[in-house]
């Protein structure tokens, strides 16, 4: 059975922005961050797209020989720096949005990942961060707690 390539890239894509929303879910409902579900897609889906289209062009199209994929892999990180830039603020004497920025980071490197076609690779980043997003939280939490004291 003969796949049309297109419709590999069009699950690339969509795999990418699925991963992403997940994430993204977390810092919209449980964090309440304004870089939620839409923001953490786009970022995925772009970062697999750039990548998507990098390697077709350079396969298909032109058939460059000293092609290097990952410098699209770096640029993604350059610009996802900007936008992570913007994410954070300094308010008062702390910092916020850094936990959204690393976040938008490690996203676009999962949308790498399934640019390349790293499926199992992408889907196992996904997991482990939202542990981290949801399971470092609680046992964050419960340490400053026990440290400073419950209100209680």
């Amino acid at each position: 059975m003969i796949v049309d390539p297109m419709l590999i890239m069009f699950g690339k894509i969509l795999l990418a922005a699925f991963l992403g929303a997940l994430i993204g879910t977390e810092r919209a409902v449980v964090a309440r961050r304004s870089a939620g579900m839409r923001t953490f897609a786009l970022v995925t889906m772009g970062a697999a797209a750039f990548v998507i289209a990098g390697t077709y062009v350079d396969a298909q199209a032109i058939g460059l020989s000293n092609f290097d994929p990952m410098r699209i892999a770096a640029a993604i990180v350059m610009g996802v720096g900007f936008i992570g830039g913007g994410v954070m603020f300094a308010k008062g004497d702390s910092v916020h949005g850094v936990t959204t920025a690393a976040g938008l980071w490690v996203t676009s490197a999962i949308g790498v990942i399934v640019g390349f076609g790293l499926y199992a690779l992408a889907i196992f980043a996904t997991a482990l961060t939202l542990v981290i997003l949801f399971g470092l939280w609680y046992i964050e939490h419960q340490f400053m707690d026990w440290y400073h004291g419950s209100d209680e």
